[in-house]
């Protein structure tokens, strides 16, 4: 059995609000009727109310216990744009700016939704960019001060794997960070782990990918990772960490008792970072395209309100998957 399908329990036994600006796309509408009718989160999707209804027809699908919500007749519209005037008015905007970023453009209406308390968490992407839905989130929502930086991660999970927890991995950043600093890489460790830890009671081995394996060769990007790596000791002294580490040394057992004998974490790391974004958005496409790994995110981290991006090459059960994960993040907020 998935344990990202075992999730869909731990979801439902505390169901939380969670939003779906994107009530266009007929893979979220799909997404919002099954959510509904299993029951693993109270739902709410954004959009005109006709064309919904006429969207979830053509699909023969169900809009049973989803909360269907037309921003722009919806009663609470006027209090969710003079809500993110308030919040964004020191740069500059005016109400006018306000009103026309709101309506325009449904993401922020899910994140200040989730701001305000109306919502426990929102997920988009499936029709909006990740620099879209991130900038919404970034916008509307604060930054968690422990973590100290946005970023993401994703789940995934590769069936007949003996690598990482039998095939279950956390990666992060593979959506927001192009170049992360020193401090920028400690807080995407951070969050990752904590994060892999939340959702599946396990205990993080976490590596610091390079193209190195403890000082093999020398770079500039191979001194932020270690920069980082005392970032994060000094922070979180119990998280099991360690790095430089090439891909094999992190997870392959008998290539770590060659390359590092006596880490802690390598060949057994369940939670991969990437040095920078190329390598981290290319390593997750290549495990869900020719590894075939189920995978859930991007999943936005270092905010205090939990939110998802999705891929726009998503299909609806990874709407679903993301969904469950978030609804998840917010129990206990």
């Amino acid at each position: 059995m998935s344990r990202i399908l075992d999730l869909r329990d731990k979801a439902r036994a505390d169901k939380r609000r969670i939003v779906l600006p994107e009530g266009e796309d007929a893979r979220v509408v799909k997404a919002a009727s099954f959510i509904a009718s299993e029951g693993l989160a109270d739902v709410s999707l954004l959009g005109k109310k006709d064309e919904v209804e006429k969207l979830a027809g053509a699909s023969s699908i169900s809009l049973e216990g989803v909360k269907l919500i037309d921003p722009f007749i919806s009663g609470g519209r006027e209090e969710i744009i003079g809500a993110y005037y308030e919040k964004r008015k020191y740069k500059g905007i005016t109400p006018e700016e306000a009103e026309k970023t709101v309506m325009e453009n449904l993401v922020y209406y899910a994140a200040m939704m989730t701001a305000m308390g109306l919502a426990d968490g929102f997920v988009a992407g499936a029709s909006h960019t990740t620099s879209n839905v991130a900038r919404a989130a970034i916008h509307c929502l604060k930054l968690d001060k422990e973590v100290g930086t946005v970023s993401s991660s994703f789940i995934m999970e590769m069936e007949d794997c003996p690598f990482g927890e039998k095939g279950l991995f956390a990666y992060g950043d593979c959506g927001i960070i192009p170049y992360p600093t020193s401090r920028q890489l400690a807080g995407i460790a951070i969050a990752t782990s904590d994060l892999f830890r939340k959702l599946f009671a396990i205990e993080p081995r976490v590596a610091m990918l390079s193209f190195s394996t403890k000082g093999s060769a020398k770079a500039d990007s191979i001194e932020t990772i270690l920069e980082a790596l005392k970032k994060v000791k000094s922070r979180r002294p119990n998280l099991m960490i360690d790095g430089e580490l090439q891909l094999d040394a992190a997870i392959v057992p008998e290539v770590a008792a060659h390359k590092c004998p006596g880490s802690e974490v390598a060949g057994r790391a369940n939670v991969l970072i990437f040095p920078n974004l190329d390598a981290g958005n290319i390593s997750y496409k290549l495990s869900q395209r020719l590894g075939k790994a189920r995978a859930v995110g991007p999943l936005l981290q270092g905010l205090d309100r939990p939110c998802s991006d999705l891929s726009r090459g998503c299909n609806w059960e990874e709407v679903v998957d993301t969904t469950v994960v978030t609804a998840i993040r917010a129990q206990g907020i």
